[in-house]
């Protein structure tokens, strides 16, 4: 009966370790993601604004719709770039939350 209680403490033990690693893993991969997010946030802000500087500064109707066709093909690129950068930081975030119980699915499913 002892042996049980011990093993059930073990098992326990490393259900709580593989919990931490990750939630570790789960936090860095959130603030990854927070990062980009934000970076990608203020860019598409200053180009924007560059973009609308360059409006107002534009002599033409020719010019003005140049200039807003040119902003609208570089920031939809960049709209799906960033998408794309996104998806994979959330794969990898699965996956990465993924491994430590790789082990312990294994191990359960041999028995």
């Amino acid at each position: 009966m002892l042996q049980n209680i011990e093993e059930m403490q073990k098992l326990g033990k490393e259900n709580v370790d593989l919990a931490m690693k990750s939630f570790g893993t789960v936090s860095k991969g959130f603030q990854a993601i927070a990062v980009e997010v934000a970076d990608y946030s203020k860019k598409s802000f200053e180009d924007g604004t560059a973009v609308a500087e360059q409006l107002f500064g534009a002599r033409t109707l020719d010019k003005a719709v140049e200039i807003q066709s040119a902003y609208f093909k570089s920031a939809y690129e960049g709209f799906v770039a960033e998408a794309t950068k996104l998806g994979e930081l959330y794969a990898d975030l699965a996956k990465e939350t993924y491994k430590p119980y790789e082990g312990l699915i294994g191990k359960f499913a041999v028995k």
